[in-house]
């Protein structure tokens, strides 16, 4: 699902090659609302097995493993800007807020605010059902992964 309101865009569009490159994994990425702070929201239901102010990662029942990072290079912000409503080793459901954040002061520190939805250790034969480019709210499914 889509951890943010926004606009769909093609991994390809994101402004960091790692990301762009789909060297992480395959997904897509949504370029949030800039109307002040923003509620991540939990993509899958799942273990968070990886808690950043900028960045976590569930792990679904069956293993599957999903990153969420909001904004490139964010890391850079040490937290700031960034609340964490769980903790690392929470189980969340799908839906769940995570973290919540302004997009809009990432983008005035001169960072993007994109939002890549990876799926970890998959392929992009494994995607399915992509979601085309354009408005999506938070909850709104961006694909499935066949395991």
């Amino acid at each position: 699902m889509s951890p943010v309101p926004g606009r769909v865009i093609e991994l390809a569009e994101v402004p960091d090659p790692v990301f762009a490159q789909a060297l992480v994994g395959p997904g897509l990425a949504v370029d949030p609302v800039r109307t002040g702070p923003v509620t991540a929201v939990a993509p899958v239901a799942g273990r968070l097995v990886k808690l950043h102010p900028h960045a976590f990662v569930l792990q679904t029942d069956d293993g599957a493993g999903v990153l969420t990072h909001l904004g490139i290079d964010t890391v850079q912000l040490a937290g700031e800007g960034f609340e964490l409503h769980v903790a690392e080793g929470d189980v969340v459901a799908a839906g769940d807020a995570v973290v919540t954040w302004d997009p809009a002061a990432v983008a005035t520190s001169g960072r993007s605010p994109v939002v890549p939805v990876i799926a970890l250790e998959a392929t992009p034969s494994d995607l399915d059902g992509l979601r085309p480019a354009g408005p999506a709210e938070a909850g709104d499914v961006l694909f499935t992964w066949a395991r």
